[in-house]
């Protein structure tokens, strides 16, 4: 119903604003419109013109209309960093003819809802971060000519579908994790055509059935078997890069291919090999060439020395950054910051390689936000790890930004208590680019999934969650009372609560990123750009220090993990407002608890409304402190395991399965 009536919103508007003219269908208008809602983040802001205050949508940037704008048939938006999803209404654009999306940070999986356009031609979703497999219905696109889908995490085999692919001229599948053998097969006679090709009979499957397939690209997946014949015209580096039964190409090692999982492949050594075959080596330098280049790097480097020398000593001795020059403003600023190496001299440094491995080429994905990806890995003979890896450009990186990363892996390499993410390392890399947070992965996944999963085995005593609770308070009390100065969480919700296999709980903040990019942003303007100066770490501002936030989060999630319910939903609105009727009325404060939750104790309920109470207090002078709270929580609720035998016969099971 919902649905309907935001489809009638659409069409109404659309002939309000057009008149007379031309329209486009309604079903194009909310296709185009869910594209947009689907994408999070547009650093470049390639769909700043897509809005409804337009009248003619066939002007909005990367889409081409019929001469008489009544329908979409092209969109074209590559290389614009746009960061989201495929929308699946795309498939409603009927006479789409080229979908083109190549070089953008697209996430998820290929819809398979696309499979429907029948017009389309052209499929170019290359060099995105797209995953899980290639669609069946693929070969429903009869028309497709081109398709590219290189450079994503695309898994699976390839479909047997490609073969009603009759048009396809060119496919690109290379630098994905692709498995199983290259769909192509039957008797085939040679035709004497400039490509080389094979026609086939009546009984090829697969690639085999497209006789004009001029470009086809496999390499450096997982792919097994040996090259189909009718393939054999293409050249042998389409094929490299992969578990294949030749002698004469460049296939993985047999570690990667046999009995171990493809997953632990290396695409770094990939690419490495692919630019050793394209690129020819360098002849070697003439003599005099080498000597005069010696002289200038060494006057060169004396400068700089004498340059650096001459800032510090009109500097405090203990300034952790040094700036000993910036360029004019009409040059891109390129400030070069100086951090203190003594500053993470006790955290470890992993190096990319170590974690790729690790994280198996970091296709282990378990948590995403607009800033950052979550991997998850093992390292050899060591622990599982969880890898937060941020998500931004190297020419976007600036002196300011390493300062605030540095700061930070020093900031939460300090923390150590049970129930606090445990840093364990840091990566920092130029090559690639890399700004990666080792933290020690907690097996259970996240609060949030518990709590909100519809299987059985999900399911939380009430006794559990009072002891995820204090864990929680505990941590907290730990973090704002026992560090100095004290830590906070970014965003202290159920996703930011990691759980054990004892089903403790970790704090972690994987929202970090996000602090360090506001706070880059506030102050990257607060640095002299007059000659050598030097900043002293008090003019730097610190972690900000929301203790009174973290409250109010804490009280929010104790609701949230006595309900059951999102903090936040369309339907029901905020979790804070529901639940304000009953907090203070003991006769209906039953009604926060999950109706699932078959035995709770009616004296913890009393306690926990109080702490939400006082927690949620907009007065933020009245929020009490976390010790304060811990301190309610410890002396009032009793999670030994013999109140938990007498408040459910159920107990005994979940007391063997922990046992």
């Amino acid at each position: 119903m919902k649905f309907l009536a935001s489809f009638l919103v659409l069409y109404l508007f659309s002939i309000l604003s057009l008149g007379d003219s031309d329209i486009l269908p309604p079903n194009e208008v909310w296709a185009l419109t869910s594209f947009k809602e689907s994408i999070y983040e547009d650093p470049n802001l390639a769909l700043s013109n897509w809005n409804m205050l337009e009248s003619d949508l066939c002007n909005w940037f990367g889409v081409t209309c019929t001469m008489a704008k009544d329908h979409v048939i092209k969109l074209n938006i590559s290389g614009s960093s746009l960061r989201g999803f495929l929308a699946r209404e795309l498939g409603q654009i009927t006479y789409l003819q080229e979908l083109i999306l190549h070089g953008n940070n697209l996430i998820g999986t290929i819809p398979k809802e696309l499979c429907v356009l029948k017009s389309l031609k052209v499929l170019d979703l290359g060099m995105n971060q797209l995953t899980g497999p290639i669609p069946s219905e693929i070969g429903n696109l009869t028309q497709l000519v081109n398709i590219n889908l290189q450079s994503n995490g695309l898994t699976g085999r390839l479909p047997s579908e490609f073969g009603n692919l009759r048009y396809l001229q060119e496919v690109r599948l290379d630098r994905n994790r692709l498995q199983g053998p290259v769909p192509a097969s039957g008797t085939f006679n040679f035709a004497s055509n400039m490509h080389g090709m094979y026609t086939s009979t009546e009984n090829a499957t697969g690639f085999c059935r497209s006789p004009q397939l001029k470009i086809a690209d496999f390499s450096y997946n997982f792919l097994v078997g040996s090259i189909p014949k009718c393939l054999e015209f293409l050249p042998r580096s389409s094929f490299q890069g992969n578990c294949l039964q030749s002698n004469d190409l460049n296939q993985r090692p047999s570690i990667q291919c046999g009995g171990a999982s493809p997953a632990k492949s290396q695409p770094v050594r990939d690419h490495q090999i692919a630019d050793h075959v394209r690129k020819p080596h360098r002849s070697s330098k003439p003599t005099w060439l080498l000597a005069l280049e010696i002289v200038a790097g060494t006057m060169v480097g004396s400068l700089f020395l004498i340059a650096t020398l001459a800032a510090v000593q009109r500097c405090n001795n203990k300034s952790s950054i040094i700036i000993p020059w910036k360029k004019s403003a009409s040059q891109k600023d390129h400030t070069t910051v100086y951090i203190d190496p003594d500053m993470l001299k006790d955290v470890r440094r992993y190096s990319r390689q170590e974690l790729e491995e690790a994280c198996e080429d970091f296709s282990n994905i378990i948590g995403s936000s607009p800033d950052s990806v979550v991997y998850k890995g093992t390292m050899k003979g060591g622990p599982e790890i969880a890898v937060i890896s941020l998500c931004i450009k190297e020419e976007h990186w600036t002196g300011y930004l390493e300062l605030y990363f540095q700061r930070e892996v020093a900031e939460l390499a300090r923390l150590n208590h049970e129930n606090s993410g445990k840093l364990l390392g840091y990566c920092k890399e130029s090559n690639p680019f890399s700004r990666m947070l080792v933290f020690d992965y907690a097996s259970n996944g996240t609060l949030h999934e518990h709590l909100h999963c519809y299987e059985e085995g999900c399911k939380f005593s009430w006794t559990r969650r009072m002891k995820i609770v204090i864990g929680i308070a505990r941590g907290l009390k730990y973090l704002h009372t026992e560090v100095e100065p004290p830590f906070t969480i970014s965003e202290l919700n159920s996703s930011a609560v990691y759980l054990t296999e004892e089903f403790s709980p970790k704090l972690v903040d994987f929202e970090s990123w996000k602090t360090i990019l506001e706070r880059s942003e506030k102050n990257s303007g607060t640095i002299s750009s007059q000659g050598a100066v030097c900043v002293l770490p008090n003019s730097l501002e610190a972690r900000h220090h929301d203790t009174k936030g973290n409250v109010h989060a804490f009280g929010v999630l104790l609701l949230e993990i006595i309900s059951g319910r999102q903090p936040y939903c369309k339907e029901k609105g905020y979790l804070v407002d529901w639940a304000k009727d009953y907090l203070e009325k003991p006769e209906v404060m039953s009604h926060l608890v999950n109706p699932e939750l078959k035995n709770f104790r009616d004296d913890d309920l009393k306690v926990i409304c109080e702490v939400i109470t006082l927690c949620i207090n907009p007065d933020t002078t009245a929020r009490p402190s976390m010790r304060e709270i811990c301190s309610m929580l410890e002396s009032r609720i009793d999670t030994s395991v013999s109140v938990d035998l007498k408040s459910s016969s159920l107990a005994w099971a979940e007391l063997a399965l922990l046992s």
